[in-house]
């Protein structure tokens, strides 16, 4: 054993190290108590008093070698968001913006796709966008994302939100933003119109040359395919500006 004088009193080193290390050990799930373990916890409290990132934590099942699980699931909420994730079916895109195996991605996918399929939707609970300030209202989430994000609110002719997906994450860059993965989920869901925005974590609410150009891009390909661009909104913490209106 390694051993340290300290104030006159001869401790473990060894110790020093576990003390040092505690912050990072507590996330790890075995470190838990046992009445905070994910599962534990649902046993014994119910479903209705885990976290969104203690759940994904239940599915997952496990990390990597380089990531705790519970790490991972916080993680993942706090850089796509809890809407923007519930929306991606493409695992491949969550394995590349998240830095997440391609297993754990396609559990997602398949976790919140179950989810719609079994899910009723009531007669009248349509969620209608008309205005930026309804967008904003159904996309605040984006506020406290810490990365940028890019992301499409698909409508019906009556501006009913038939699907919310996330094009991209990370900084906007009008040759990434290609117009074939905005308008490739309106062919998918037979919108009529698009919404589009992007946050800004600095919180600027100036938009720069390239969110132009890149709205300029999806209008007139838009034009081009009869789905009409709306708008394209940008978010800060606590409020959002309009580009087109």
């Amino acid at each position: 054993m390694n051993y340290k004088i300290k104030d006159n009193n001869i401790i473990l080193v060894d110790n020093l190290i576990k003390s040092k290390n505690k912050k990072y050990e507590i996330t790890r799930v075995r470190d838990l108590p046992k009445e905070e373990k994910p599962r534990e916890k649902l046993l014994k409290d119910g479903i209705s008093s885990l976290s969104s990132a203690q759940l994904l934590a239940i599915i997952l099942n496990t990390g990597t070698k380089k990531e705790e699980v519970m790490n991972m699931t916080s993680r993942l909420l706090k850089e796509y968001g809890e809407k923007g994730i519930i929306y991606q079916k493409n695992p491949e895109i969550i394995e590349k913006d998240l830095d997440i195996p391609l297993s754990k991605a396609c559990q997602l996918v398949s976790c919140f796709e179950i989810g719609r399929r079994f899910y009723q939707k009531k007669p009248g609970a349509n969620i209608t966008i008309r205005t930026a300030k309804d967008a904003f209202e159904h996309l605040k989430d984006m506020s406290k994302l810490h990365k940028e994000q890019f992301r499409g609110l698909y409508l019906n002719s009556h501006y009913q939100l038939i699907h919310d997906e996330v094009v991209s994450i990370g900084t906007l860059d009008s040759s990434l933003i290609a117009p074939r993965e905005v308008f490739k989920p309106a062919l998918e869901y037979s919108a009529a119109a698009i919404i589009i925005a992007h946050n800004h974590p600095s919180g600027s609410l100036e938009p720069s040359d390239a969110d132009i150009e890149i709205t300029k891009n999806l209008i007139e390909a838009g034009k081009i395919i009869g789905i009409e661009v709306l708008d394209h909104i940008l978010i800060s913490a606590d409020d959002y500006k309009s580009i087109i209106q």
